[in-house]
């Protein structure tokens, strides 16, 4: 890329944030004047917040309700306290809840120019990716639906975001220790980011195999040894060279050279679980693990309804078709599997039936409460979601494929609760690593995530109601 074209791409992208943070800061006014209150688990966040701003640091002022560490509220204080000192401002004034949610605004933006960094490194200038698409993606998962109405709340979304998304960029750079660093920043806002400093390590993790794989078939290439056809063949000699790969102490050795700094991450997340008796702190009642498979079912549907420009076409339809005619019993041995784990292992949250005001309340009641057969029927939906998430990955490796499948399958299925909040990491690790598609997809994907959000913003800020035994207005929310 030549410099006047590095340039231009550097007028759109600041044309691109600068417009993104005027719509933000606009929609940030109408949030304040119509949420003078805490809602929602703002109810929690804001008076511990608030607590910490005021030096009440002792863990007797902990509110036992919140479930994740104080990331939030510290980094809150760190941004809001010098506001203080070098404005003047009151203490009411910093420690409001207008202040402490625009911390949020802050992390949108640092989230923007991330994803854009991302996009930069993960899809190269020199592979055919132009700036309009690269900004066009950065712009779309800016605006994502289910993230970007957490930026105007007092959630932890954007902050865990920040933390996790900054932390991949710094392991795509080779520097690890601060990726490690990072990851942990992440960890205090919620525990389970743990896994996606797992992911960073297994990227490293991934690339050697991949090297090692590649002269593995070099090497067989050059002396002719015969090689099995299809799929189950290639799987058996690729589960082999793992296991021949892992048994060298030389190579688990370089392994754990490459990536000590998560290495110790991990001890240290394991050594808080043993102490603590467990991931979630504070009230655990509502936030206990199980085995809930259909959860990544929930999250391919997920990505193929927000994807759908990439995903869904009449050419993969019909290819779709065709591969499940060609391989029959391989496709009806995994249906099969799929109704079983549906069958034996779907789990109802009670706050899934009773809370009306999540949209998931909606989904569950008008789909899959139907009828007693819509879980099952749904099925080869989720086969196809989730073979066409797979066929969008395949311009990366196989060990790169297995490292984000088995991260994506440790961040869901242990969840009970079906909640769309739990999907936006994992879709945007996934999002950020698919080919980047032709400029009319991108735009048919932007112009569908802001006709999303502004029916959101709009239900949320004006379609209120009320329950019969409570008399404070509640809104319809992700």
């Amino acid at each position: 890329m030549g410099s006047g074209a590095a340039q231009l791409e550097g007028y759109y992208f600041s044309a691109a944030l600068s417009c993104t943070f005027l719509v933000s800061c606009l929609l940030f006014s109408a949030f304040s004047r119509a949420l003078r209150e805490p809602y929602m688990d703002e109810v929690f966040h804001l008076p511990q917040a608030q607590r910490y701003c005021e030096g009440r640091f002792s863990p007797a002022q902990w509110d036992p309700m919140i479930t994740t560490l104080p990331g939030l509220y510290l980094v809150s204080v760190g941004v809001v306290k010098p506001a203080s000192w070098i404005f003047g401002w009151s203490e009411h004034v910093v420690c409001s809840i207008g202040m402490l949610r625009f911390v949020n605004l802050l992390f949108s933006i640092g989230n923007f120019y991330l994803l854009y960094l991302l996009f930069q490194k993960v899809q190269p200038k020199n592979k055919g990716a132009s700036s309009i698409q690269r900004i066009l993606s950065t712009l779309a998962l800016a605006i994502f639906p289910t993230l970007y109405f957490f930026n105007f709340l007092y959630y932890t979304e954007a902050g865990s975001m920040f933390f996790t998304l900054f932390a991949y960029l710094m392991c795509l750079y080779g520097n690890h220790k601060t990726s490690a660093l990072l990851g942990f920043g992440g960890f205090m806002f919620r525990q389970t980011n743990i896994i996606w400093t797992v992911f960073c390590a297994g990227h490293i993790v991934a690339h050697r195999l991949t090297e090692a794989w590649k002269t593995e078939l070099q090497k067989k290439k050059e002396e002719r040894l015969p090689s099995g056809k299809g799929p189950f063949s290639e799987f058996r000699r690729i589960v082999w060279f793992l296991l021949a790969y892992c048994l060298s102490f030389k190579n688990l050795s370089a392994l754990i050279l490459l990536t000590w700094p998560y290495v110790l991450l991990v001890l240290a997340f394991g050594a808080f679980v043993v102490v603590n008796g467990g991931i979630v702190i504070g009230d655990r009642s509502n936030h206990e693990a199980c085995l809930h498979f259909p959860q990544l079912f929930y999250f391919f549907s997920f990505t193929l309804f927000f994807s759908f420009p990439h995903l869904l076409s009449p050419t993969k339809i019909k290819t779709f078709i065709f591969l499940v005619w060609k391989r029959r019993i391989q496709f009806l041995i995994i249906t099969s599997v799929s109704i079983f784990l549906v069958w034996k292992f779907t789990y109802v949250h009670r706050y899934l039936l009773a809370d009306n005001r999540h949209y998931t309340f909606y989904v569950w009641k008008r789909v899959f409460q139907r009828h007693d057969i819509m879980k099952y029927l749904l099925v080869p939906g989720y086969i196809f979601a989730g073979w066409s998430i797979a066929d969008s990955l395949k311009s990366k490796s196989v060990f790169w494929n297995l490292m984000f499948f088995v991260c994506l399958f440790t961040s869901t299925v242990p969840q009970k609760l079906l909640e769309f909040r739990y999907f936006i990491l994992p879709y945007i690790i996934y999002r950020v690593n698919i080919p980047l598609p032709p400029t009319s997809r991108l735009l048919c994907e932007l112009s569908c995530y802001a006709l999303v959000n502004f029916l959101t913003f709009y239900i949320f800020l004006n379609k209120t109601f009320q329950w019969p035994d409570n008399q404070d207005i509640q809104r319809f929310m992700w």
